[in-house]
């Protein structure tokens, strides 16, 4: 069974009860081969409490995430031959077409794909799934 791996992050929001500042803190997580979102907050004025799992990362707490955490790349340990291979799981992967796999092959290639730990380790696996060596590491 492959391990969790996971991010967090914590911020500031607005509570919707009574207005005052509200501690949230949120996890991508890769967690039985899905990439999720879960978000747990308190307000320590009134004590209202929610939980929130398995959405997609807000753009912002993504970017606060790579900001606080560091980006995390996408490495083959031996390039293939071909990048046919490659470009067929980041097609199915990430939902992209041909000239933007070929793109992405491209960054891979070259040590430039990168993106949350959670985001990379998702594709190595696949990667490897494949038949393709990769890891997901943070300089």
């Amino acid at each position: 069974m492959d391990r969790t791996v996971y991010d967090s992050v914590r911020y500031s929001a607005v509570c919707q009860d009574c207005d005052a500042e509200l501690q949230c803190w949120g996890v991508q997580a890769l967690v039985n081969g899905q990439v999720r979102w879960d978000v747990e907050s308190v307000c320590s004025a009134c004590g209202s409490a929610t939980y929130a799992c398995d959405g997609d990362i807000p753009t912002e707490r993504r970017d606060q995430l790579l900001s606080e955490r560091g980006p995390a790349s996408l490495r083959l340990s031996t390039p293939p031959a071909t990048g046919v291979a490659v470009m067929r799981v980041l097609r199915a992967e990430l939902g992209i077409d041909l000239r933007d796999a070929r793109a992405a092959l491209r960054r891979v290639l070259d040590g430039d794909y990168s993106g949350t730990l959670p985001e990379m380790e998702y594709l190595a696996r696949a990667l490897r799934e494949s038949g393709i060596p990769a890891t997901a590491t943070r300089p």
